[in-house]
């Protein structure tokens, strides 16, 4: 969810400018604005989140209400530069490994506590401890801090990690190698401070409404698990006086025509748009359907476990099934929203991203369907031994749309037999978690604007490689790229790795295509992550 964000690489002992200033609001509503009476924003999403603790927070819904909930050193502007938070700036040490954040001095837990740098130590410890079982823990070794992988793995102690409180307006972090975009990495809501008497006096129930204490702009003030959660202005918030949107409503719509449906007679003010629907809707409604580049890779994953499918364990039948799928169909019919073919992993608007040269890419659609069938009837599948395939998805007219089409692809081109299973959310987090699946829906949105965000899964140990994919070269090449003066070389290899062994079927790059009211001003289009904040938003008078 970015767009070009630049990459910030602060020089030896110098000051990271920043775009804004501590009290400049990003939001500014432009003078002479009529603003609706009543500031509210409504809007749609397909399943409840697993979590909203943001030592817990895994999915892109559940991102966008704790971005709401809480604050972190930094935020993103609409065209995903970093700007102030918590942090004013922050300065380097001359070997790149130790970073020392200022912190301001006015920001404010909803209750009226100060926030603290001691509050981002508490909170980075704890999202690293074995006690929390974070499935984002990995994110706190992929920063690079000290002792990240010992502490996480239960060797070391969470007081060990490489962050320290030393005063509370100044936050040091000390890295075990540089990691030029590591500063992109704080808008991410496992760096989230959190208070740690809060959780201490609720326990598992700390996050829920009335016992939440947060530091972001909105406090969570209604919450039904699978319907609803509303947000209200945090009157503690540093910034509140420059912020709009008295409150944001999440509501949660499994089935898109309905939520359109809903948009339509003006009861959402954002929903995402239909599988197909995007040329007719952009022509009837072309001020509120949008589509625009956002940093998600759309997939299907393999279960390569010991006990997993003994016939996907061979590369050639992984790559037919992979050939036979029409990616243009798919784009361009099924979904026909401005999403892009996908035959590498990594988005290709992805900032500093070279894409690599894969042979597939440049075959025709009869040449690779010629190239599959020779390589499933070499694994010793034809008519008289059909494959058969076990596919589980997500709920979702969308998913579904797709899943159904290449598994006529398959049918049609190889003669296999594929079985389609849709599973609610979190029971489709937990079966790809532990393994229950043959193939499964996968897909991916950057944590920050950068190609290992991507490639990071590849990596052997990755809290979020569900194929559970070993490769040792590739476990090289990421644990090289992130020295590299030029990392595209060993992303140029990782994808042609991926290219050739198939552990995952690469199938498009997303846009983030959706309806949005036009009243609602300022949504940061030009964010290749889509990170957006209420805060930054307003609603002006109906015309």
């Amino acid at each position: 969810m970015t767009m070009t964000k630049r990459q910030l690489m602060a020089s030896t002992a110098a000051v990271l400018m920043l775009t804004g200033t501590a009290g400049f609001a990003q939001n500014a509503v432009p003078e002479g604005t009529e603003l609706a009476a009543e500031q509210t924003f409504i809007y749609r999403v397909g399943d409840e989140s697993p979590s909203y603790d943001p030592g817990k927070v895994e999915d892109v819904d559940g991102a966008d209400v704790v971005r709401d909930l809480f604050e972190g050193l930094y935020n993103q502007n609409e065209a995903g530069e970093l700007v102030p938070g918590v942090a004013l700036d922050h300065t380097v040490s001359d070997d790149n490994l130790t970073y020392t954040f200022n912190l301001r001095d006015n920001a404010k837990w909803s209750n009226g506590e100060p926030v603290t740098a001691a509050d981002f130590e508490y909170a980075w410890k704890r999202a690293a401890s074995p006690e929390l079982a974070s499935p984002y823990a990995w994110f706190i070794e992929l920063m690079s801090l000290e002792n990240a992988s010992a502490v996480i793995a239960g060797e070391m102690e969470p007081d060990a990690l490489g962050v320290t409180a030393i005063d509370d307006t100044t936050l040091e972090v000390r890295l075990s190698q540089p990691l030029p975009y590591f500063p992109q990495m704080l808008t991410h809501g496992t760096t989230f401070p959190v208070l740690q008497s809060n959780v201490e006096e609720f326990g598992s129930d700390w996050t829920r409404p009335g016992n939440m204490v947060s530091n972001g702009a909105y406090v969570m003030s209604e919450f039904v698990p699978g319907e609803r959660l509303v947000r209200t202005r945090n009157d503690q918030y540093w910034d509140n006086e420059n912020t709009t949107l008295d409150s944001v409503t999440k509501l949660v719509i499994a089935d898109e025509n309905v939520a359109l449906t809903r948009y339509l007679a003006g009861e959402l003010d954002r929903t995402d748009v239909p599988a197909g629907q995007f040329p007719r809707l952009s022509e009837q409604y072309p001020q509120q359907a949008m589509s625009v580049p956002e940093a998600c890779s759309y997939y299907y994953m393999f279960n390569l476990r010991d006990n997993g499918p003994e016939e996907f364990k061979d590369p050639a039948v992984r790559n037919a099934l992979s050939m036979a799928i029409d990616r243009d169909i798919i784009v361009d019919a099924v979904l026909a929203g401005g999403q892009k073919p996908a035959y590498y992993f990594t988005h290709w608007a992805t900032a500093g991203f070279e894409p690599p040269t894969i042979p597939m890419a440049d075959m025709t659609q009869e040449e690779r369907n010629a190239e599959a069938k020779a390589l499933l009837e070499s694994a010793g599948f034809g008519p008289d031994n059909p494959l058969t395939v076990d596919l589980v998805y997500n709920t979702s007219e969308s998913h579904q749309a797709v899943a159904v089409a290449i598994s006529q692809m398959w049918k049609q081109t190889l003669g296999v037999e594929t079985t389609l299973s849709n599973q609610e959310w979190q029971t489709f987090l937990d079966a790809r978690g532990t393994g229950d699946f043959d193939v499964a829906r996968g897909g991916w949105c950057a944590d920050y604007n950068e190609a290992s965000t991507f490639l990071d899964l590849m990596q052997s140990g990755s809290g979020y490689n569900d194929s559970k994919y070993v490769n040792e070269r590739v476990d090289e090449l990421l644990a090289t790229a992130k020295t590299s003066e030029d990392p595209n070389v060993q992303y140029t290899e990782i994808e042609e790795i991926i290219a050739e062994e198939t552990p995952v079927i690469p199938i498009y790059h997303y846009a983030a295509v959706d309806m949005l009211n036009e009243q609602i001003k300022n949504w940061p289009v030009n964010n290749f992550e889509q990170n957006w904040y209420s805060k930054d938003l307003y609603k002006v008078a109906a015309e």
